[in-house]
């Protein structure tokens, strides 16, 4: 497809007879070549039909006329999904004219709107390339190694992938529900209808101090084993204590949680796990508390970005947050408003003229003031665990 209006040229989406003269029926354009070329190609194919179910049949023109789609909208579904333009050759199944379908179908039937269909599909694109990256790279990879049997990868592969697609399918649909169900709770517990968009959230990085030293003095694979334990430590731990893992960024995670107190105790957490790890680097955490904008899974606003400066300007193996997140702390009753106040209500328990404190969990020092770029002068506060 070109990148006109029509998402493909004049000569292209002519005719019928002009959209597929270029490839002959059964001839998929990659099937050519001789030698071990032509037989990567062949494997490759095989694997493609294994997995996708069907053969090639459709140009993207014939595709969208199957559906019922004008090629403009069918071009801006496929580029939002991730997919490349391949042109008018011969390379979409059945499965892909179903897809166009039922887009579409929830467009016409005012269930979406045109955009929010686009959006879906980048959504679900982004999300899922990633997934089947990690999948061909980390998984596959190490499960294809050649063994005493004299077989290649090449040859391994297939049947291995054969055994696997049923399993991996039915996993990814099961923890696909458990998730949309997990996220439509939250939608539901909301307040009112605008918090369902802008929302009060707590939102936390964790960063590797001094990643960039490491990347010029470990080897490649030393480097992606350090970044996969430290991916897969902070994941669990935030998923562990109740809080979503939003995304990773190599030597920086971003995470948020409903609650201050939850995400107070996985800011903590990280920085006691990761000390007590002798390979990793020291951590650094940034905390902030107040109203974001969730899109596409990810968060955005001035409280995300107050959150990522308190990381880059937290000492090491310490949680900073802001002054919101402290006042939030203080009124769930998970840190004292004032520390004079608390030390003076535990005395007068222990001298029996005072009734018992609260129990609190976390301490809050303030740090010194600051300027941040773009943010103004900000308060940072010390986290740490009470007694």
């Amino acid at each position: 497809m070109s990148a006109d209006d029509s998402g493909a040229t004049p000569r292209e989406v002519a005719t019928e007879d002009d959209a597929v003269r270029d490839v002959p029926e059964g001839e998929p354009p990659e099937a050519g070549g001789e030698g071990e070329e032509g037989e990567e190609n062949s494997i490759a194919l095989r694997l493609e039909q294994l997995i996708l179910g069907a053969d090639r049949r459709y140009t993207p023109f014939q595709a969208a006329r199957s559906a019922g789609v004008s090629m403009d909208l069918a071009a801006r579904f496929w580029r939002a999904m991730g997919f490349a333009d391949i042109g008018q050759v011969k390379a979409l199944t059945e499965a892909d004219v179903l897809a166009l379908r039922r887009l579409a179908g929830l467009v016409e039937a005012g269930l979406l709107s045109e955009a929010m269909a686009v959006q879906v599909a980048r959504s679900t694109g982004q999300t899922t390339a990633r997934l089947a990256d990690w999948q061909i790279d980390s998984f596959l990879e190490g499960l294809t190694e050649p063994q005493d049997s004299g077989l290649t990868r090449t040859e391994i592969t297939y049947p291995l992938v054969e055994l696997l697609l049923p399993e991996l399918e039915e996993f990814l649909v099961y923890v696909w529900r458990r998730q949309l169900a997990a996220a439509t709770g939250r939608v539901v517990r909301a307040q009112d209808d605008a918090e369902m968009v802008d929302r009060r959230l707590a939102v936390g990085f964790a960063d590797l101090v001094g990643f960039t030293r490491l990347t010029r003095r470990l080897e490649e694979e030393e480097l992606g084993e350090l970044v996969e334990a430290f991916e897969t430590t902070c994941s669990d731990l935030v998923a562990a204590h109740g809080g979503r893992l939003i995304k990773t960024l190599g030597d920086e995670v971003l995470f948020s949680a409903d609650d201050a107190g939850i995400a107070a105790e996985i800011g903590l957490r990280l920085i006691e796990t990761m000390t007590n790890d002798e390979t990793m680097p020291e951590l650094r955490v940034g905390i902030a508390f107040g109203t974001v904008t969730t899109r596409m899974g990810d968060v955005f606003g001035t409280t995300v970005n107050l959150a990522s400066r308190l990381t880059s300007i937290a000492p090491k193996d310490t949680v900073l947050v802001d002054e919101a997140f402290a006042e939030e702390l203080g009124r769930i009753g998970d840190a004292p408003v004032s520390e004079a106040e608390a030390a003076a209500a535990e005395k007068a328990a222990e001298e029996g003229t005072g009734a018992a404190p609260p129990s609190y969990r976390f301490a809050l020092q303030p740090m010194w003031q600051r300027p941040v770029r773009g943010l103004g002068v900000v308060e940072p506060w010390l986290l740490t665990r009470r007694g």
